[in-house]
């Protein structure tokens, strides 16, 4: 495990490591930890800095500027356990069954109470077949 963690340490630094190393370092100046000429050299370190180790280096006495993560209580685990369990941030599934629904009710609606709801049309229909009916009789 040592090993590893010395083969880490020797990786070479991107361009986004040394910008990492030097913001922790801006942020440590301004709280206070460092003065104007630390701030300098570390920086000019940070800039020159070719693996993860140096940069590592450069903070290896100064605290971690990240806040560490608040600790949930009951409330927000039993919140966070409710929005999970109904499905938040996906979809809601039965909303699929109400839309058909919807659609099926708008629709015998429309039929029903639509421009031709009248009863004229029931009464049309029910004349067509008093006529069949007299026709088939005949």
């Amino acid at each position: 495990m040592s090993r590893r963690m010395a083969e880490l340490a020797q990786l070479r630094a991107a361009d986004s490591d040394r910008e990492r190393a030097a913001g922790d370092l801006r942020e440590h100046y301004a709280a206070g930890r460092l003065n104007a000429g630390e701030l300098s050299e570390r920086l000019e370190a940070a800039y020159a800095a070719t693996t993860l180790a140096e940069l590592d280096g450069l903070r290896a006495d100064l605290p971690d500027p990240r806040p560490l993560p608040v600790l949930a209580t009951p409330r927000e685990l039993a919140r966070r356990r409710i929005y999970q369990d109904a499905g938040a941030g996906s979809s809601f599934w039965p909303i699929w069954v109400i839309l058909v629904s919807a659609l099926r009710l708008a629709r015998d609606a429309w039929r029903l109470l639509g421009p031709d709801g009248s009863s004229a049309p029931r009464e049309r229909r029910r004349g067509s077949r008093r006529r069949r009916r007299g026709l088939l009789s005949r």
